[in-house]
């Protein structure tokens, strides 16, 4: 007789329950979407009540799990993912209430036109039905991906990663709270609670329940769920962010944008990672930002141009320059124009975010309509590429895919559109 191992009794158990929160899920998506914008928005304004309330609970949660990180040896970056400080947990507050406040997107209709035949054709924007949501580190995504859903009619299932298992636990605690108070099903959001890996698996296999998938976290995380899921993803996989400096800079402007866009947040998808400067300005304007860059402990590598100019830089590779740091180091180009600048980015860039620092009005719309990242920025720092900061509330993740959805994800990258027809008896001759 064959035996069973603990291993597989646990894996078959993790996806039985995966089955039954799918189900679940699918059937609370129904019940979403059909709940008024009133409806829901109360459950968002309790939602966020709920947060204010256990504020200390939140605070202990969030300890357990950052001890816990500190003692599996978590580096700074994500450690500082991790950490669930008062400011959070006011930004997530703020990003519910916003959100409450935003137009509802469901039932909206478009273009309506008459045809010959005397119907109207229409688009009518629904909800997806069931999210599912795979993240690491960041709590404040359990609520960003809640409160989204929530808004846009859908049901969702979140899997954060097992670093926050606790912070997790007891901003569900909050969501469940919310949705109660507001009559709508507790199960229109659940969070994964167990750390088996098979909980991923089994979400990403289960068309049946599941419409879309959405993963935030690491490269290596978000490459696996695109090669294994059998649900449709919202991704993006990399994010090499580039700052140009013109030689039509402002120069104060130029040094304030090129150090927040690196040194704001360094573990974050939309810090830049690749810093371009002009030629013609480069030996007066990188000295002084350099200096500031090693005195917030940044480290510099660059291309021989930019080494001739700053001696303590180390050389750049070419692996530098497709690399993702998220963390204090930078990858410094000096180029001869914008064109070339361009050729970099077209090169290296993961289409996530790009900038350029011109007074140049002409050049800046050429930047704008040639760079193809999913936000093209003039004028300001890259880490204004988030969904707070477009007025969406909050994300669900950002895409550099090319369909449905692109750049910040908000309410309307999380429903789609279906043909409405108004007929009046009429028949197909």
């Amino acid at each position: 007789m064959n035996s069973i191992s603990a291993t597989e009794v646990e894996q078959d158990s993790t996806e039985a329950s995966m089955q039954a929160m799918g189900r679940a899920a699918r059937a609370a998506a129904r019940l979403m979407a059909r709940a008024d914008t009133g409806t829901k928005n109360a459950a968002l304004k309790a939602i966020a009540a709920e947060l204010d309330a256990q504020r200390p609970q939140l605070a202990a949660a969030n300890a357990k799990d950052m001890q816990n990180g500190r003692d599996n040896g978590l580096d700074a970056a994500l450690l500082d993912r991790l950490e669930l400080t008062d400011g959070r947990i006011d930004a997530m507050i703020e990003g519910l209430n916003q959100i409450a406040e935003l137009p509802d997107p469901v039932g909206e209709v478009s273009d309506l036109k008459y045809r010959p035949s005397g119907i109207q054709v229409g688009k009518m924007r629904v909800p997806l039905g069931v999210v599912g949501i795979i993240y690491e580190s960041r709590p404040n995504v359990t609520i960003d991906a809640a409160s989204l859903c929530l808004k846009s009619g859908n049901a969702t299932i979140l899997r954060g990663g097992s670093e926050a298992l606790h912070s997790n636990g007891a901003i569900a605690a909050c969501v469940a709270a919310g949705l109660r108070k507001a009559g709508l099903p507790e199960t229109a959001v659940q969070v994964v609670g167990t750390t088996d890996r098979a909980a991923v698996g089994a979400l990403i296999s289960m068309p049946e329940y599941v419409d879309v998938i959405v993963p935030r976290g690491g490269k290596g995380l978000i490459e696996r769920i695109s090669r294994e899921a059998r649900v449709p993803v919202i991704k993006h996989l990399d994010g090499i962010c580039h700052v140009y400096i013109d030689d039509r800079a402002d120069p104060a402007k130029a040094f304030n944008i090129a150090l927040n866009a690196k040194t704001h947040r360094y573990g974050v998808c939309n810090a830049m990672e690749t810093l371009l400067v002009a030629e013609a300005v480069a030996a007066e304007f990188l000295p002084k930002l350099a200096a500031a860059y090693v005195e917030k402990g940044v480290e510099l590598r660059g291309c021989d141009k930019t080494r001739a100019i700053l001696a303590g830089a180390l050389p750049a590779t070419e692996e530098d320059w497709a690399t993702e740091y998220l963390a204090p180091i930078l990858a410094i180009g000096v180029v001869a124009d914008m064109d070339a600048a361009m050729e970099h980015i077209a090169c290296y860039s993961s289409g996530h975010t790009e900038s350029i620092v011109t007074e140049d009005y002409t050049r800046a719309r050429r930047f704008m309509a040639e760079v193809d990242s999913s936000s093209v920025i003039v004028n300001a720092s890259t880490r204004f590429a988030d969904g707070f900061e477009y007025g969406l509330g909050a994300e669900i993740g950002i895409s550099t895919d090319k369909i449905h959805a692109r750049g910040p994800v908000g309410l309307e990258g999380l429903t789609s559109q279906k043909w409405i027809v108004f007929g009046d008896g009429q028949i197909r001759e």
